[in-house]
């Protein structure tokens, strides 16, 4: 397990994740670049996530188009598949492309993805307690499961799209 004051050594796969920047903060985007791409799901647990990573990364690495936050969002529409959103600098060829725009309010959460549901439900409390009105919900997964267990920390980033 990692403290916060520990130097954490980097897996070569996904890069260390620092949550201060995303604790309980306001974004606002206006058109946001982003690959889109879906994610089959068997309720809610990705079966093809993995694949479908890696060949957007190889397209945003070709195109020069990676954001140094390596952010990711996931639109978790069904339990049978989801749309994964991956921040980019600039346009990139071959991909989908999407862009986000609005009020997000940002909460860190770490643990099990199995606690998905009841951070869903925290972050709904959360942004009733800001007296705002959600409009939409993304789950920002940090590192890779792998990652994560090396990492000794699992942070999911919930953005909340708020009127």
């Amino acid at each position: 397990m990692t403290t916060a004051n520990q130097a954490v050594t980097p897996t070569g796969c996904c890069i260390p994740f620092d949550p201060e920047p995303w604790q309980d903060k306001e974004i606002v985007w206006d058109r946001k670049q982003f690959v889109k791409d879906h994610v089959r799901s068997l309720f809610h647990v990705p079966l093809n996530m993995g694949k479908v990573v890696i060949r957007n990364m190889d397209l945003i690495e070709k195109a020069g188009a990676r954001s140094p936050y390596q952010l990711m969002l996931c639109d978790e529409k069904s339990m049978w598949g989801s749309d994964i959103f991956i921040d980019v600098s600039k346009d990139v060829p071959g991909a989908q492309m999407a862009s986000l725009s609005g009020k997000y309010l940002t909460r860190v959460f770490e643990g099990p993805y199995q606690n998905a549901g009841k951070w869903a439900r925290e972050m709904n409390v959360y942004v009733a307690s800001k007296g705002r009105q959600l409009k939409k919900m993304y789950f920002s997964y940090t590192t890779c499961p792998a990652c994560a267990k090396a990492y000794g920390k699992n942070y999911v980033v919930l953005f909340a799209q708020v009127d």
